[in-house]
């Protein structure tokens, strides 16, 4: 049986699952907070991403630049901005070209497994690129509908495999 506590105060009895009430508002406000608890992961995920990628990056790929700004995109999600999401995921398909060539195609023993660190770091990102979708529709002061969501969806995952494409050519 899982047990969880209720939203309304700190000192009220903990309740089974299947005993939550069905108010809107409060399984919204839970879904809330397991989402800000996501965007924390992911800010954390993009800090360690943008520490490991600035020693590979190349002056052609621009990976310190893209680096800073998903730093500064985390420590925006540290805050509470919610449009940060689509930064970091963004920043994290243009940082692909550099990165996963330094793991597979070249460089020495050590090049390679900061890169391969950084691939296994960049998991979770490109995983919230339904989320950073949905938020970028928002950003863009346009009603967020579903099909908005999977046509931004869609071009992004678009830019990602052209991405990984690029450096073989």
């Amino acid at each position: 049986m899982i047990w969880v506590m209720p939203l309304r105060s700190a000192n009220d009895p903990v309740v089974p699952a299947h005993a939550m009430p069905e108010n809107r508002v409060q399984r919204q406000a839970m879904a809330r907070l397991r989402m800000h608890r996501k965007d924390a992961w992911l800010a954390c995920e993009a800090l360690v991403v943008a520490f490991l990628v600035l020693p590979l990056g190349q002056s052609t790929w621009h990976g310190p630049e893209v680096a800073a700004v998903m730093a500064i995109a985390a420590t925006s999600l540290f805050a509470g901005q919610r449009w940060a999401i689509s930064v970091i995921v963004i920043a994290e398909v243009c940082l692909l070209p550099t990165v996963w060539p330094r793991a597979f195609l070249e460089g020495d023993l050590d090049v390679r497994l900061v890169a391969l660190m950084t691939l296994g770091a960049m998991v979770p990102g490109l995983l919230a690129m339904r989320r950073a979708a949905a938020v970028l529709v928002l950003v863009t002061c346009e009603q967020r509908t579903r099909l908005k969501c999977r046509r931004v969806h869609a071009a992004m995952t678009a830019t990602l495999v052209i991405a990984i494409a690029i450096p073989l050519l």
